[in-house]
């Protein structure tokens, strides 16, 4: 799947803070860049787990 989490998120709830934790800890490690989009999807996600 190639889509970030401003296109796609798991349809479980209870998934979705786990799955933006581990997008933004991958793209962190390995110094991958974040599009606006992605940034704000993974700022609104993060700001409600």
């Amino acid at each position: 799947m190639d889509k970030d989490p401003a296109e796609w998120m798991p349809s479980r709830t209870a998934y979705r803070c786990m799955y933006v934790r581990a997008w933004a800890q991958v793209k962190h490690y390995y110094g991958l860049s974040v599009d606006s989009a992605e940034k704000s999807a993974l700022t609104n996600y993060l700001s409600a787990c």
